[in-house]
């Protein structure tokens, strides 16, 4: 008589695994059709300038229906990262879909997707992912207009609210359709990165040349940072105090700003190069030679400061949106208190106490001054979480130095002297763990460097746009659409000519 162990119970063959409530919904989802065949380079880069374009003109059409007032903005810190535009259609950016991501690839990393590589999982994974992006864009807009940030919901009505909800929906499902579209070969590279990059580079161009005027106390003056010397040069007879405060003006854009941001990509660019070498044989029976595999400094990419800015972006809306209907709550006020601050600009509702209040930046060097303890938890929480963040992604996400060393093992690669797979996995997880927790800090440093220096786009969004650049360059390399004049950029694949 078959018996079955508790520890195995239900036998797999009778569960019902998760992914399997997404196929009575597969014909319902829009998917975009691989091409028949490889499109040429230049086919491919229109699709990408009109998804480009598409992602832009979104980017600028407000959302209808709105009575937006001074509220807490939970997305404050992450609508460069989130590729997000207040007020507009984009006001949920990637968000959605990014979190819907990773959602999945932890649930297939700890198991409990119980999918395969089969044709069938694989579709069934993907619109499982599509469904779970359509319910945190519809969970994410209602929070939003629950919370008011678009105006007080007596005022609104309900079907206004709704409309508002239809909206921030469809938006969210036409990007999932332009980034699939890109990721399956009729563009390049992938469309959240690259809407991501290209609203970094926006926001950094614009906050240099913005031809608005402010006042902020010191009479009309030019938002964008060179802009205002130029203002400055023209218009103050004391050429070295126009100097000083072109560098120096406070929540405005200045060339501290600007000189932080070039300085950040400068060194994101350089570190991308380094990484651990390992030494390794490889050949057939015969004569073996001395190969060297190269595991980069930055092995899980900019996934950590992703998920880090991920929790923090959850934590940020959550607080808001409790803040807003039970204010005087004390759990609430434990999870964040939200009020004006003396260091935000426009009176800018922000986190002023709480767990939120600790993890998110400093507004500005003042307030680094005012509030060093808070600095200081900011940096341990972002170098912390970045660090155990790239540790638990590599396991998720199929890159542990197990799975490493068997993919060089499968292609003949040993240790020198040392053959057999076990010696090299021990000798490759060592250099894969040194390389992940490193990474992962290093990653949380340049973030916390970037933030407190006042970078332009944040150091997270500096980060995932040089990533995406240089990846992108090596492309138009490969498919070669480069000028012949272009050299090799620092922390690329390509080789120079």
């Amino acid at each position: 008589k078959a018996t079955v162990s508790v520890l195995n119970w239900p036998p797999p063959q009778t569960m019902t695994r998760l992914i399997d409530a997404a196929e009575s919904f597969y014909g319902l989802l829009p998917e975009v059709e691989r091409p028949k065949r490889k499109l040429d380079a230049e086919d491919r880069a229109l699709y990408t300038l009109v998804a480009l374009f598409v992602y832009l003109v979104a980017s600028h059409i407000p959302l209808y229906g709105i009575r937006p007032k001074e509220a807490a903005d939970p997305f404050q810190w992450m609508r460069v990262l989130l590729a997000s535009e207040k007020g507009t259609l984009m006001e949920l950016g990637m968000y959605p879909i990014v979190t819907a991501s990773m959602m999945m690839q932890f649930g297939r990393g700890a198991k409990l997707l119980a999918s395969t590589d089969s044709a069938k999982d694989k579709k069934l994974v993907a619109s499982a992912e599509k469904l779970l992006a359509f319910g945190i864009a519809i969970a994410t807009a209602s929070m939003y207009v629950y919370s008011g940030n678009y105006g007080d919901m007596k005022i609104l009505g309900r079907f206004t609210a709704m409309l508002i909800v239809a909206q921030l929906t469809c938006t969210t499902v036409i990007c999932m359709l332009l980034d699939e579209m890109l990721s399956k070969g009729w563009g390049f590279g992938s469309g959240i990165s690259m809407f991501i990059a290209t609203n970094v580079c926006a926001q950094i161009v614009f906050q240099c040349f913005s031809p608005f005027t402010l006042n902020a106390g010191r009479g009309l003056e030019f938002e964008g940072c060179i802009a205002y010397l130029t203002q400055q040069l023209l218009q103050n007879p004391n050429k070295l105090k126009a100097l000083k405060d072109a560098f120096y003006r406070p929540y405005l854009p200045n060339l501290i700003s600007l000189v932080a941001t070039g300085a950040v990509f400068a060194v994101v660019t350089f570190v991308q190069g380094f990484g651990l070498n390992v030494a390794l044989s490889a050949g057939g029976s015969g004569a073996r030679q001395e190969v060297r595999q190269k595991i980069p400094l930055f092995y899980t990419s900019n996934m950590p400061v992703i998920l880090q800015s991920t929790l923090v972006s959850n934590v940020m809306m959550v607080s808001s949106v409790l803040a807003a209907r039970f204010p005087r709550n004390q759990i609430v006020s434990m999870i964040g208190k939200w009020g004006e601050s003396k260091h935000a600009q426009h009176g800018q509702p922000v986190p002023i106490s709480g767990f939120a209040y600790y993890m998110t930046p400093p507004l500005n060097t003042g307030h680094v001054a005012a509030d060093p303890f808070h600095a200081l938890c900011y940096a341990v929480f972002v170098v912390s979480a970045c660090a155990f963040f790239a540790n638990v992604w590599v396991k998720v996400s199929g890159q542990t130095g197990r799975e490493l060393a068997q993919r060089w093992h499968a292609y003949g690669m040993t240790l020198k002297g040392r053959p057999g797979l076990e010696p090299l996995v021990a000798h490759v997880e060592k250099h894969v763990r040194v390389a992940t927790t490193l990474g992962g800090a290093c990653i949380g440093l340049l973030t916390i460097v970037a933030d407190l220096l006042g970078a332009i786009g944040s150091g997270t969004g500096i980060l995932m746009a040089v990533t995406f650049i240089t990846g992108l360059y090596d492309t138009l390399r490969e498919e070669k659409m480069l000028p012949a004049f272009v050299g090799k950029v620092p922390g690329s694949k390509g080789k120079s000519r």
